[in-house]
């Protein structure tokens, strides 16, 4: 059967499935099912469950939900959906009727999870300052006239969400019988809930900081009824889970520290609430729990990133040389790999029995399936890409790794076009990734593939600032943008296109997003190697960016290692600075609501290469933020990739 080429619209033909979670008490799994409708050009995320190899839809509105949660005994399911443009918490019985609306929220609830007994509800909404004098001022009429908004913070706008109200996040608790709704945690700061104990005790973080704007940890609590709470400490950090042993005795915590600062691997630790001990038992892998991988067509992932399997085992995913593997542990510190491979591990429950996962890889969307911890057998449990996967040339890239100038290994991968034939020569487009701390991996990645249909070889590497590799590897970057980062790209260059001679090298391309913009700029401001370039959502200026980007203020000095005063060290690792130098074709695409970084950033570039009538296209995308390529309006995510697309074709022989 003839296959069909990748085609940039095949995103309203792909389908996500994620966020599996078993049903206690049953052999029941509910995960969700993300697809985009191109006549509304919107996303839509229905809940589905499936038993006994059977799969069936449970919700079937027009609307994206999340945050699925089980009762303890199976007979009820939460989730988060929107009703009046709110987010409110929702309940489905499992013996029929209509979706029942728990919580009336006039913020959005941010999360919600079922008590121990599943009499009640736990949530998280965030409340902001002064609500109820601005409830008056409304009662008068003035909400409808625009006013100016006043700033004392350095922390008041995000990406996706612009300029940020100031709210504090609160705990509340409603009882599913009387709708009683109450308030565990609140006050001018913001709580999270982690877990419960028993029917008194809770774990709770707080980020309370005299110096807010540059507080950037949280501290943890565990408090036993009415007593005073007591700090599980830690160190600086945030704590991405917490979960609690099946007798109550033992927490699970995953923190991110502060030690190289965003760079800083994930890992469990491990409290006994009895003696209060604390126990890293992941550190010695020297890889981070969790997953940080980048991609572009799974929807509404949620991760949990470690689950209790029984009072001393349990099981956690780590990103791990390129993968995101599922790892078994106990509560003596030992560690084992389950299942690893050239997959994306990027959803998972577990039982005792079995963990359900839902998972990628290069020539498959992803998948949900049931991993058995006795046999170690996989089992298929959704086939939604199945069609799509039969009929279209999925190309398997080839696992490459080579030397770096200083001997430091890099790992990546590259793409034949899809069709190769041998007798040929064949252009070659380079792909760098964001973060600078995600990594590209063994999953689907819908661009790489329509790069490849279109006869172009695809390179992708992890240069170092990539994470699923040692921390010393994740770490080198920082205080080195353009420095062993470029080297390490180039590298990739030179072997690949020394290994294959039908790589046409007069005909190379290079394009990245975020912080591959940002080594797309660098890299054509000191190498005419490439012949065209496309640079997304990227930095050229770091004077500039640390005083406009929603993370600037800090970003700049964990990553550039330059604080206010150092304008030497940040025009140093500017792109901007080079432009005398750029003599590749550029094309600079950009959303006009990127917050990260924002479109100043693009302007510039622009301003100054047409200044010196340099090659250059500007691209600006309304109504878009810094995740365009991944959670964009879909008919802007199609022109992205058209724009790209055109770009190398005009400029590629």
């Amino acid at each position: 059967m003839m296959k069909n080429k990748v085609k940039i619209e095949d995103i309203y033909t792909i389908r996500s499935v994620s966020s599996p979670s078993v049903v206690p008490g049953t052999d029941a799994v509910t995960y969700l099912e993300t697809s985009i409708d191109e006549e509304k050009n919107d996303y839509r995320t229905n809940l589905c469950r499936c038993q006994d190899g059977e799969a069936q839809q449970l919700t079937y509105q027009h609307e994206r939900i999340s945050n699925v949660r089980h009762s303890p005994d199976g007979k009820r399911t939460l989730f988060l959906a929107k009703t009046e443009d709110r987010k409110q918490v929702f309940m489905l019985r499992s013996d029929g009727g209509e979706r029942e609306q728990l919580t009336e929220e006039e913020d959005d609830v941010n999360s919600a999870e079922f008590s121990k007994d599943g009499q009640s509800v736990y949530f998280h909404v965030s409340i902001e300052k002064g609500k109820a004098e601005k409830e008056d001022e409304e009662k008068d009429g003035k909400d409808e006239r625009p006013e100016p908004v006043v700033i004392d913070r350095m922390k008041y706008k995000a990406d996706s969400l612009g300029l940020l109200k100031e709210k504090y996040q609160s705990v509340k608790t409603i009882d599913i019988k009387s709708r009683a709704v109450e308030t565990l945690l609140s006050g001018e700061e913001n709580f999270s809930l982690m877990e419960t104990i028993g029917d008194d005790t809770i774990v709770y973080t707080t980020d309370h900081s005299d110096e807010p704007d540059f507080n950037f940890s949280q501290k943890l609590y565990i408090r036993h009824g009415e007593n005073e709470a007591e700090e599980i400490k830690f160190g600086e950090g945030g704590v991405m889970d917490a979960a609690v042993s099946p007798d109550g005795t033992k927490l699970l915590i995953t923190v991110m520290g502060r030690e190289f600062e965003n760079a800083t691997h994930g890992v469990i630790m491990l409290y006994d609430t009895a003696s209060g001990t604390l126990e890293n038992l992941t550190g010695k892998l020297d890889k981070p729990v969790g997953d940080y991988m980048a991609a572009d067509t799974q929807q509404s992932v949620e991760t949990t990133p470690v689950k209790w399997i029984s009072n001393e085992r349990f099981v956690f995913v780590l990103s791990e040389n390129g993968s995101v593997n599922l790892y078994g542990g106990n509560t003596k510190g030992e560690v084992t790999s389950l299942l690893s491979g050239r997959h994306h591990v990027f959803g998972m429950d577990a039982t005792e029995d079995y963990a359900v996962l839902a998972i990628s890889a290069h020539d498959s969307p992803g998948e949900l399936y049931k991993f058995d911890f006795d046999s170690g057998t996989l089992e298929a449990l959704t086939d939604i890409n199945k069609e799509y996967v039969e009929k279209t040339l999925l190309v398997d890239p080839e696992d490459v790794r080579f030397e770096s100038r200083d001997g430091t290994e890099v790992h990546g991968w590259f793409m034949k076009p899809a069709g190769f034939e041998d007798g040929g020569k064949y252009p070659m487009i380079t792909n760098i990734h964001g973060g600078p701390h995600a990594f590209y991996g063994n999953t689907f990645f819908h661009e790489m593939q329509v790069l490849a249909s279109l006869g172009y070889a695809v390179l992708f590497v992890n240069p170092r600032g990539s994470h699923s590799y040692s921390q010393a590897f994740v770490d080198a970057v920082r205080g080195n943008y353009g420095g062993i980062d470029y080297e390490d790209i180039m590298a990739g260059v030179d072997y690949i296109t020394d290994k294959y001679d039908w790589i046409d090298r007069d005909n190379l391309g290079v394009t990245g997003g975020s912080y591959g913009g940002f080594m797309t700029n660098w890299i054509v401001g000191h190498t005419d190697r490439f012949k065209a370039a496309v640079t997304q959502r990227s930095i050229c200026n770091w004077v500039s960016f640390r005083g406009v980007s929603d993370i600037g203020y800090y970003f700049s000095d964990w990553q550039i290692k330059a604080d206010f005063n150092d304008i030497e060290t940040m025009w140093h690792h500017s792109p901007i600075k080079y432009v005398d130098d750029i003599h590749t074709p550029l094309l600079i695409l950009h959303s006009e609501r990127d917050f990260r970084c924002p479109i100043e950033q693009a302007e510039q570039l622009y301003i100054a290469l047409k200044y010196q009538k340099k090659e250059t296209q500007f691209v600006r995308f309304p109504d878009a933020d810094h995740n365009l390529s991944r959670t964009g309006k879909p008919n802007l995510r199609v022109e992205r990739l058209n724009h790209l697309a055109g770009w190398f074709a005009r400029h590629l022989d």
